[in-house]
């Protein structure tokens, strides 16, 4: 399995809309893509001054499926989400390697 992972640091300012938009269409849309199995909004606490920092995290179930989805699908959304929220955010995504899950 991938974890892929999305921070973003988001204006306060627009935090409410952002939170809205990513819950109704953006999560979605990359959810409709296939190419993930599940996934996750948290917010990260201690974040810089001037934003609300948020992890999303998408798993995918292969480094194929991964691939296909950067390949395919994560330009358009990217840029989506960049033109929507211009100037009100900043963001670094994480690939991670799931090796082993510990669930109770």
């Amino acid at each position: 399995m991938i974890l892929y992972n999305v921070t973003v640091s988001i204006d306060p300012a627009v935090e409410s809309e952002w939170l809205d938009w990513m819950r109704a269409t953006h999560i979605p849309d990359v959810m409709a893509t296939g190419c993930f199995v599940e996934s996750r909004i948290c917010r990260v606490h201690g974040e810089e001054e001037g934003g609300v920092t948020f992890a999303i995290g998408y798993i995918a179930p292969s480094q194929d499926k991964y691939d296909e989805y950067v390949a395919t699908h994560s330009l358009a959304l990217q840029q989506e989400h960049g033109t929507r929220f211009e100037g009100k955010f900043a963001a670094f995504r994480t690939i991670l390697t799931v090796l082993e899950e510990f669930k109770k």
